[in-house]
């Protein structure tokens, strides 16, 4: 049966999202309270008092519209989200003429996420990276597209080479195609953007543990308390630790996982014109690393001449981390349709690590023997300044739609191999102890953007979108080599969009992208063109059921020019000069009935390698370039097919079931920048190549008053396959075996 119309669009969980202050406080008109002046105003200005802000800002109540909410609490739309921020202003997703993922709060708590990769699993068209000393941590590719310069934390840069939880996340925004005028530094691929969990109106206090196979446990809380009526705090914490099935058979070591978590999020003036938040966000992480096992030169796929099980560890090996954040939010709102958001985020990333990688005939030894050493000790440090001003207003007969904005990125990174204080046949490393010989690597940058956008309703239902940034980079590294590079480019963004109604947006889009991330530019020996991209997307999106079930779908061709590499310690900085993804993607997200709930997405990638890799040598200032053969051949770790759906059916007021499929087809792993011959096999062109996978997951779920038992199961066939590629060729990293985790909730 479906929904009736008064229960539909914005749910209980979709309320708290949008009455969350990271997204708007506009749900209740309350009278203002302040006479502060906005954060972005003040600094833009330097003003230095608060003389000018004397006059009180006009009641709200007068200006904004009383907005209907009408929540069902019993079956809220969980995995259907309403409100992003992901193109810079609070948005009901249907509206942006761009193809759109969220995966919502949710849907992470029916899966029992506790990472953004397992978070990510869920997006259609998108592969992991395994990572090999140069590029660590999350590492995904999006649409054939590397995503490590795409990763954004609440709209600001959030790059560094760490593992993300999702513990005070509220939702992830995959914006697909190129970041164009809206975040500037992009890939053609998409932008990943985390949202964080802020204060909320009302108290709510929720506390999780989990116990699972494999050494699996973990503990969430999640606590919202409103101090006054203007004021509120939000502390969220967690812990995980986690075994494997893979270990070293001499001392049975395994990979683990341990990680530490605490964000605080305080919200000020909350119910007025002029709200700040203060949120601060710590991580640490603990971690005995798994980097896989190798190809077989042979076979071209995952070696099979040691058990898959086999582990290359000891207990010495170490991946340790500490990230923390602080930002400062603050929202002016000077009518109904006009705001100026600004946000200052001051971050350090400390990240260390010794793994083993693999060997493909020959059992490690007590110390993880006979698989190679990466070492690494890195800091990198940012400070954001970024403020957008939006306002809606009508001229010349037309409606518009206007955002002007502006961001300035200082980065300042350090990174080396660690000190050996062992022997070469017996190695020891320790945590943050750099190497004594080998030079460091280092380098400081600063970014400035400013960017200005217009959507105009030229005719009733259709809408003309047009903007442009201007990004300006000034790198200096300690390489001798190239101690500086600078570059300027522009990003455009156009769209042209039918919306007969709300349930329908029709439209396409063109839209480009400069990256000028600085570790994606160090070991350019000289200076080349930049990395820029272009994306042409057609695409439609409706709402069914009465609202509650949203579908979509894409047709794009994404080009990429002067691509870089993603291993920050290769020799050839650029990767290909040209390459280029067509695509389709389908999409659904919803209610297909009253209990029925589905998430789910395909897509097919057609990804070419265009143009071969143009490189200079840093010695002889030769340049070389990639073997032709490569030309037309499909990009490495890019799945021709993907497959993903979850769905979950409420069976009476207490128990709900729930399962899902991840489908991923063949990912290839090679280097294309070289000038040796082409990888084959048999006389054929034939690269390593990860096999395709199917995995099953299941749940069940049991409620009764302020009490949640959950029941996860983990492929549950118990299917060995592998879900993250090293794209240079050498090893694949298996992913978990069957899993079982219980959950207890209790929430009040």
């Amino acid at each position: 049966m479906l929904r009736s119309p008064k229960k539909s669009f914005l749910h209980k969980e979709v309320v708290q999202v949008l009455c969350s202050e990271q997204f708007s406080a506009r749900l209740a008109p309350i009278p203002v309270k302040t006479k502060l002046l906005p954060l972005g105003a003040f600094m833009l200005a330097g003003v230095s008092s608060l003389a000018m802000a004397q006059q009180a800002a006009p009641d709200p109540a007068k200006n904004l519209p009383t907005v209907d909410v009408k929540a069902d609490a019993d079956k809220p739309d969980g995995v259907r989200a309403t409100a992003t921020r992901v193109g810079k202003t609070l948005q009901d997703p249907q509206d942006i003429p761009q193809a759109i993922t969220t995966v919502t709060g949710a849907l992470m708590e029916q899966q029992h996420v506790g990472s953004l990769k397992e978070a990510l699993r869920n997006v259609s068209g998108l592969s992991f990276n395994a990572a090999e000393g140069g590029r660590s941590g999350d590492n995904m590719n999006l649409r054939g597209f590397y995503t490590f310069g795409d990763l954004y934390l609440d709209g600001i840069r959030d790059t560094a080479q760490y593992n993300r939880e999702t513990f005070n996340l509220e939702q992830v925004d995959v914006l697909r195609g190129a970041g164009a005028m809206l975040f500037g530094r992009g890939q053609a691929g998409g932008v990943i953007n985390q949202v964080s969990k802020t204060p909320l109106r009302m108290e709510q206090y929720k506390f999780t543990g989990s116990k699972g196979t494999q050494g699996f446990q973990d503990a969430t809380a999640d606590i919202n308390k409103p101090l006054n009526e203007n004021t509120a705090v939000r502390v969220n914490l967690m812990q995980r630790d986690e075994g494997s099935w893979r270990s070293n058979p001499v001392t049975e070591t395994q990979p683990e996982i341990h990680r530490k978590g605490a964000a605080v999020s305080l919200g000020l003036n909350l119910r007025t014109d002029n709200q700040f938040w203060i949120n601060y966000q710590r991580s640490t992480t603990n971690d005995n690393p798994d980097y896989g096992v190798s190809f077989d030169a042979a076979t071209r796929a995952p070696g099979k001449i040691l058990p898959p099980n086999t582990f290359f560890g000891s207990k010495n090996n170490f991946d340790q981390s500490k990230t923390s954040m602080t930002t400062l939010i603050n929202e002016y709102r000077f009518s109904a349709d006009t705001q100026l958001r600004t946000q200052i985020r001051d971050a350090e990333y400390d990240r260390t690590y010794w793994a083993k990688t693999p060997s493909l005939t020959t059992l490690p030894d007590a110390s993880g023997g006979m698989g190679g050493n990466q070492t690494r000790a890195s800091n990198y440090k940012t400070t954001t300044l970024q403020s957008d001003l939006s306002t809606k207003f009508q001229a010349f007969g037309m409606k518009h739609e206007a955002l002007v904005g502006f961001e300035y990125l200082k980065e300042s990174s350090y990174r080396s191999t660690l000190q050996n204080y062992g022997s070469v046949t017996a190695p020891v490393f320790y945590p943050y102890q750099p190497s004594l010989a080998a030079a460091a690597n280092r380098f400081t940058s600063k970014s400035q953007a400013v960017y200005v956008q217009d959507t105009v309703e030229f005719i009733p239902k259709w809408k003309l979108t047009a903007g442009v940034r201007r990004d300006l980079m000034d790198a200096q590294y300690s390489s001798t080599t190239s101690p500086q590079l600078k570059f300027g480019e522009n990003s455009y963004r156009t769209a042209l969009s039918y919306q007969p109604d709300a349930s329908a947006h029709y439209y396409v889009a063109k839209s480009s992208s400069f990256s000028p991330t600085a570790d994606l530019y160090q070991l350019t020996s000289q200076p080349q063109p930049a990395e820029r991209s272009n994306v042409v997307e057609i695409g439609a999106k409706w709402l069914i059921a009465d609202g509650d079930l949203a579908l979509r779908a894409a047709l794009y061709r994404a080009t990429k020019y002067w691509e870089r590499n993603g291993d920050l310690d290769s020799t050839a900085a650029i990767l290909t000069r040209k390459r280029g993804t067509s695509g389709l993607e389908l999409e659904a997200a919803g209610r297909i009935t009253e209990d029925w709930e589905v998430f789910s997405g395909l897509s097919f990638m057609n990804a070419k390698i265009l143009e071969v890799a143009e490189n200079i040598n840093a010695t002889t200032g030769v340049v070389t370039y990639g073997n032709a053969g490569y030309v037309g051949q499909q990009a490495r770790n890019t799945p021709k097919y993907t497959f993903n759906v979850w769905s979950t059916y409420q069976v009476d007021g207490k128990w709900q079931v729930g399962g899902g499929v991840e489908l991923k087809g063949e990912r290839q792993a090679f280097n294309p920048s070289g000038a040796a011959a082409v990888p084959t096999l048999n006389g054929a062109y034939q690269p390593n190549t990860a096999p395709s996978y199917l995995r099953w997951d299941a749940m069940v779920k049991y409620e009764y008053q302020k009490w949640i038992l959950r029941l996860n199961i983990k492929n549950v066939f118990d299917k060995i396959y592998y879900d993250a590629v090293y794209d240079n060729g050498a090893f694949v990293v298996p992913a978990t075996r069957r899993s079982a985790v219980v959950t207890a909730e209790y929430k009040f």
